[in-house]
């Protein structure tokens, strides 16, 4: 099972435990938080054989949106990517906010921002990989990270920002502990690309606020450079 349907089965059976316990105090039947828990068991593998773990994170990432702290974290989140590919001329081909939208989109788990990266698929192919190219990918993947921290003083995203550099160089055959090191590195990078270009930054989570296009999104930060 994926971690976010294994927290939704954690919690489950913790809740049923607790009504097992007092269901007897307001006469609840101890058949129900069986018959419970023999549904959310079979809704969990069902998700996870068949959905891949989609399902219990929609409804996590659905829970979650209630929050606007939590929207306007992930807009500042995806604003960090999208901007910093902007710059590193690495093309933006869309982006999503919820699990919903990247679901509607194909694409997995909670979506974000999608960049064209037919060029560095063409060098892993070819065995000919530029340390440039890797170094432009590296801190668009952390941008994220880096925005969140600039703006937050502490990040709660960004586990697949990381896992894809660390992807990466499982493909390379590279020891972990330097795509840790690219991580710290490409922050850093992402980081003074954000301060250095706030006014655009601004303009982007605006733009994003109000879902507009790709192309609007990057017109918005061409008039404020």
């Amino acid at each position: 099972m994926s971690n976010t349907t294994l927290n939704l089965v954690a919690i489950a059976i913790f809740s049923l435990v607790i009504l097992s316990l007092v269901g007897p105090l307001v006469q609840i039947s101890p058949v129900v938080p069986a018959i419970a828990a023999f549904g959310m068991l079979s809704i969990a593998t069902v998700d996870t054989l068949q959905w891949q773990g989609r399902g219990g994170t929609l409804l996590l990432d659905w829970v979650a949106n209630f929050s606007p702290e939590h929207r306007q974290r992930v807009i500042r989140h995806e604003a960090g990517h999208f901007l910093v590919a902007y710059l590193l001329e690495i093309p933006v081909t869309g982006y999503t906010l919820t699990a919903w939208d990247a679901l509607k989109q194909g694409q997995p788990g909670l979506g974000g921002v999608s960049f064209d990266s037919q060029a560095l698929e063409a060098q892993l192919a070819n065995n000919e990989l530029s340390v440039q190219l890797v170094d432009r990918y590296c801190t668009v993947w952390m941008a994220g990270i880096a925005a969140e921290q600039s703006f937050y003083g502490n990040v709660e995203g960004g586990a697949d920002d990381r896992q894809t550099i660390q992807i990466l160089w499982s493909q390379l055959r590279r020891p972990s502990s330097e795509a840790e090191l690219k991580q710290r590195w490409a922050t850093l990078q992402a980081t003074t690309l954000l301060e250095n270009h706030q006014a655009a930054y601004n303009a982007l989570v605006s733009a994003l606020e109000r879902r507009a296009s790709v192309e609007e999104c990057c017109t918005a930060i061409a008039h404020a450079l």
